[in-house]
C-alpha cells in the first residue's frame, strides 16, 4: 500500500459501484496488473453519480471513473486502454493482430449489445412501464441474443479463456456479464457451453474473484448480488 502524503496523492483512484459490471471490468484489470488503488464508492441507487462533485469528474454521470494523479478518464474501455498503455505489465491484449481484433469484437458485443440494455436507468424505466416480470424477460432476451452471438464468435477460439489459454480484454468484459446473467438475471447457462466453461474458469481465478460484486467495500451486507 502507498504511504506518505505525496505517494498517497499519486495513488490511482477508482470511482466504482459494487454491482456495476463496467466498474468490474476495470477492477479486474487493476488486479491483473497488480496496481494499488483507492476505491471510492458511488452509490447509484442514491443518485450520487448525479452530484455536482461527481459530474465534474464525468459529465455523463456514470461509473467507472479513474483518477491518475491530475488526469481523469471515464468509460470502462477508455480506462482499460489507458491502463494498458501506461502500465504495460501483464498485457491485456495479445500481440497477434487477428486475436486482438477478436478481443475487441467480443468486448464490443458485451458493451453494445448486452450491457447497455441492463444498466440501471434502463431497468428502472422498463420496470415502471412494464412491471417486474416483463422487465426481467426483456433483459434476458437481450442477454440471450448477445450470448448466442458470442458462442458463435468464440467457439473456434476459446480455451481456458475467451481467446485461448491466456486472459485478455474479452475476458474482462465477459466475466462480469456472465456473473450478472447467472446471479442477477437467472439465466440458464446450459444453452451456452462455451460461455459456461469460461464462467467456471473465471470463478477460480483470484484476479477475477477479487473484483466480483460480492467482494467490494461497498457491497451491502445483505446483498445476494
Amino acid at each position: 500500500m502507498a504511504s506518505g502524503g505525496s505517494e498517497e496523492s499519486r495513488k490511482l483512484k477508482l470511482y466504482s459501484y459494487w454491482r456495476s459490471s463496467c466498474s468490474c471490468r476495470v477492477r479486474i484489470a487493476l488486479s491483473l496488473k497488480d496496481l494499488d488503488y483507492e476505491y471510492i464508492p458511488v452509490n447509484l441507487l442514491k443518485g450520487e453519480q448525479k452530484s455536482p462533485e461527481f459530474l465534474k469528474l464525468n459529465p455523463v454521470g456514470v461509473v467507472p471513473v479513474l483518477v491518475d494523479g491530475d488526469f481523469v478518464v471515464a468509460d470502462s474501455l477508455a480506462i482499460l486502454l489507458y491502463l494498458e498503455e501506461k502500465y504495460p505489465q501483464r498485457s491485456l491484449l495479445p500481440k497477434d493482430l487477428q486475436k486482438k481484433a477478436l478481443n475487441y469484437q467480443a468486448a464490443s458485443i458485451v458493451a453494445s449489445s448486452i450491457q447497455t440494455y441492463q444498466n440501471l436507468p434502463i431497468i428502472v424505466y422498463v420496470k415502471e412501464k412494464l412491471g417486474q416480470d416483463e422487465m426481467l424477460s426483456w433483459i434476458q432476451n437481450h442477454i440471450k441474443n448477445g450470448f448466442l452471438a458470442l458462442e458463435k464468435l468464440l467457439q473456434s477460439h476459446a480455451g481456458t479463456y475467451a481467446t485461448g489459454d491466456e486472459v485478455f480484454l474479452a475476458d474482462l468484459f465477459l466475466a462480469p456479464q456472465i456473473d450478472a446473467a447467472v446471479k442477477r438475471f437467472n439465466l440458464d447457462m446450459n444453452e451456452y457451453p462455451v460461455l459456461g466453461k469460461l464462467h467456471e474458469s473465471y470463478k477460480v481465478h483470484p484476479g477475477f474473484q477479487s473484483a466480483m460484486p460480492e467482494n467490494q467495500p461497498d457491497t451491502p451486507p445483505t446483498a445476494t448480488h
